[in-house]
């Protein structure tokens, strides 16, 4: 049975976190969603905070990789690394989901390294900011659709092919890119390859303007004849055609709830700054009283918080799967669609609630709004998302259900 209520043991974890996000996150979001593309120094030393923190056994206070393995494990449910890193996420993007996504690192690359690497791998990855490198000019959130190609030349792989919309691609130190080693092959050829920055061949073409999370970059990269060591390919270069794309997506299931998470983040800061806006005006929030007998935006707020609460239970079922080793793409991809969908319809919504306040720089509602966007876009759209769901409940594949 599931327990969804936050583990004692969890309770510093939290606290740090939210304390981190009050304190070095909210006084600085303004300023560098003003600043794109300069980078949040303040960041540097928070970072080595990180560092301590996971290196301790505690986590989850960035975008770690989750393990899963069965040593040492005792019987019985577990509430582990997964939904750590979820917890501490959500109080980190109640302070700026942005800055967190630019954090030394803790990029979504660390998350895939961390997730599927061998344990050689690990240690040679050790310490690197890694970004992740999947959407093409052609490919969108169709990951199977990859044209980027990687040939194996003697001990190297040779990778051709252009990414976009790489989230810390300028900064960060290394990207692992998807490619296909074999184009015939399908969806059970695209592997992944960590590549190194200053590697010759990889380029960072330009950095893009953004409508949120201003403080985080965002980058096209093009890879011409770049040569990368063979032992650069995380997991295994068996190309099994019976297995299909289950390998690579396996870092999928670690990281949409963690933007699931990043999402309920934001989503809280949101309808906590709402609440305080409505209670200043006069509105009383009754959860003793019917919606229909309450001030309208007293009603709206409510239904506004129920739609926050079942996107943060989702999270927390898949994160709490993956924490005992139970198949969690479904969830995971429940967890991602539902709260990218409703971030986006919460924090909209409170910018109407709170009027002119709203739609000011007087609050950071506009802001969250602009931010929230992106949470129901990358990782997977809201659309591809709910074609996964699908093709789960029904028991359909993905030539059947497209």
């Amino acid at each position: 049975m599931i327990n969804l209520e936050v583990p004692k043991k969890a309770g510093t974890l939290i606290n740090q976190a939210y304390q981190a996000a009050a304190e070095v996150f909210r006084p600085i979001s303004r300023k560098y969603d003003r600043a794109e593309h300069t980078y949040p120094a303040e960041l540097d030393m928070f970072a080595a905070l990180l560092d301590g923190l996971n290196s301790s056994g505690e986590g989850g206070a960035g975008a770690a990789g989750v393990r899963r393995s069965e040593k040492n494990e005792k019987p019985g449910n577990r509430n582990g690394s997964n939904l750590n890193i979820v917890l501490g996420t959500i109080e980190m993007c109640w302070g700026d989901v942005g800055l967190l996504l630019s954090m030394p690192r803790q990029g979504l690359g660390n998350a895939a390294i961390g997730s599927v690497a061998t344990d050689e791998q690990l240690k040679k990855f050790s310490g690197l900011w890694a970004a992740m490198a999947i959407t093409e000019p052609d490919c969108g959130s169709d990951s199977a659709a990859i044209t980027a190609t990687a040939r194996l030349d003697g001990d190297e792989y040779v990778i051709n092919g252009e990414k976009i919309f790489v989230t810390a691609g300028e900064r960060a130190d290394a990207v692992v890119v998807w490619a296909t080693l074999d184009k015939t092959k399908g969806r059970a050829a695209i592997k992944s390859f960590v590549v190194e920055k200053g590697t010759p061949g990889f380029e960072v073409v330009r950095v893009e303007h953004k409508l949120g999370i201003r403080a985080s970059d965002t980058a096209v990269l093009r890879f011409e004849n770049v040569r990368v060591p063979k032992e650069n390919l995380l997991g295994t270069p068996e190309i099994d055609t019976a297995k299909g794309f289950a390998g690579v997506m396996q870092t999928f299931d670690n990281t949409r709830p963690l933007v699931a998470a990043m999402a309920i983040g934001v989503a809280r800061a949101a309808l906590e700054e709402t609440r305080k806006i409505l209670t200043d005006a006069g509105v009383t929030i009754d959860y003793d009283k019917p919606v229909h007998s309450q001030h309208a935006a007293a009603a709206t707020f409510l239904q506004l918080e129920a739609d926050y609460e079942s996107a943060y239970l989702l999270t927390m079922e898949s994160a709490w799967m993956a924490d005992n080793r139970k198949p969690n793409s479904l969830q995971a991809s429940m967890a991602k669609a539902k709260a990218g969908r409703s971030v986006v319809e919460i924090t909209l919504k409170c910018v109407e609630l709170a009027g002119t306040l709203g739609y000011t720089e007087e609050s950071l509602l506009e802001k969250w709004s602009r931010d929230a966007k992106i949470l129901d876009i990358f990782e997977g759209t809201q659309q591809i998302q709910q074609l996964i769901v699908a093709r789960r409940i029904l028991g359909k594949t993905s030539a059947e259900l497209k």
